[in-house]
């Protein structure tokens, strides 16, 4: 074995696994609603089909996504994008089949993962899990070559070094490891098309087959796509510092834990959401309040005038329903008065 990767944990490596670490240990104990979960495993798929894809030049806003993996009709979308979408979705779906499986990680489970991203899509023109057999290059929005992939008759060698390492390796921490096993993959462009995409599945399969699966609840590509000029200046930096992974690592980990912290405040909201709505119930408040209730927790406060167009309530009644909550010490009004245009109303919680 010849690739023994480089790098040093920084203290904001190291805090940005500890988020992690207490994200994890959140959801593996925090009593989250079943259909919360599917809920948000839901959102989570749409958001990483669309966003994965979207790096890597597709057109389709987040609200067609949604309805393509819904399996609704987007006749406005191209189709070529709307393959690519739903390919994800189908590869996601093999490698959340390993999840906390353990398994070897095999040159075989890393093509399949391609073929079923780039099936179809442009003629099959990316070769479908088959290693490229001629030189690549990585082009910026300018058109000039940024990167050049190792040459193809390179390729099996460095696979079969990355293979090994990822199976052998039992000292590093299984974050760092997906972090590590997306770069290499990256950086070894061992497809003619799709490497990125393929790239952030096998870190999702990394995470996965450790028990690193979060429920399924995260989006890597997410915060990739929200910057994506510090995305490449991440990679970049590997090999600017001779293979020195150490600012890469840290890109990574830093942009996990952002996500797994929105995952568990959305977490911590709804659990919040449905101790308060209990309370609710225990006084005795019809359905009605409760709903008013439920959407001063969802939305962090309301006026009157939102209520009532979000609800599709009158105001007199939502008056009543208020002070009815007031009452019980489960919302609060903030403001001077009846005439305070500012006025609104928050959960107590």
């Amino acid at each position: 074995m010849t690739l023994k990767p480089r790098f040093t944990i920084t203290s904001t490596t190291t805090a940005a696994l500890a988020k992690i670490e207490r994200a994890r240990g959140f959801l593996d104990a925090a009593k989250l609603s079943a259909d919360w979960i599917a809920e948000m495993q839901a959102r989570a798929l749409v958001l990483e089909a669309h966003h994965t894809t979207h790096i890597e030049g597709t057109h389709l806003t987040v609200e067609q996504s949604e309805r393509l993996l819904d399996n609704q009709p987007v006749p406005e979308a191209n189709p070529e994008d709307t393959r690519e979408l739903l390919n994800y979705r189908i590869a996601f779906d093999f490698v959340a089949g390993y999840l906390g499986s353990g398994e070897p990680i095999t040159e075989g489970i890393i093509r399949e993962i391609h073929k079923l991203l780039v099936k179809d899509v442009r003629g099959n023109s990316a070769s479908p899990g088959e290693y490229r057999t001629t030189p690549n290059y990585v082009v910026d929005g300018r058109g000039e070559v940024v990167y050049t992939p190792p040459p193809p008759d390179d390729v099996p060698r460095l696979m079969a070094d990355l293979i090994t390492w990822l199976n052998a390796d039992v000292e590093t921490h299984p974050v760092l490891l997906a972090g590590i096993a997306q770069f290499y993959l990256v950086d070894i462009h061992p497809f003619r098309d799709g490497n990125g995409r393929a790239a952030r599945l096998l870190s999702t399969l990394c995470l996965y087959r450790s028990g690193y699966d979060f429920k399924r609840l995260f989006t890597l590509s997410e915060y990739y796509d929200r910057d994506r000029a510090a995305y490449y200046r991440a990679i970049r930096t590997v090999r600017e510092y001779n293979m020195d992974l150490t600012d890469w690592l840290e890109y990574f980990t830093v942009g996990l834990a952002t996500q797994m912290h929105e995952v568990r405040e959305r977490g911590e909201s709804v659990l919040r959401r449905d101790l308060a709505i209990s309370k609710a119930h225990i006084a005795g408040l019809k359905e009605r309040p409760v709903v008013v209730l439920g959407y001063l927790i969802e939305h962090g406060k309301g006026t009157v005038a939102e209520l009532e167009e979000a609800l599709k309530l009158n105001k007199r009644t939502l008056q009543r329903d208020l002070k009815l909550l007031e009452a019980q010490g489960l919302v609060r009004e903030v403001g001077t008065g009846p005439t305070d245009p500012t006025k609104y109303y928050e959960p107590v919680l």
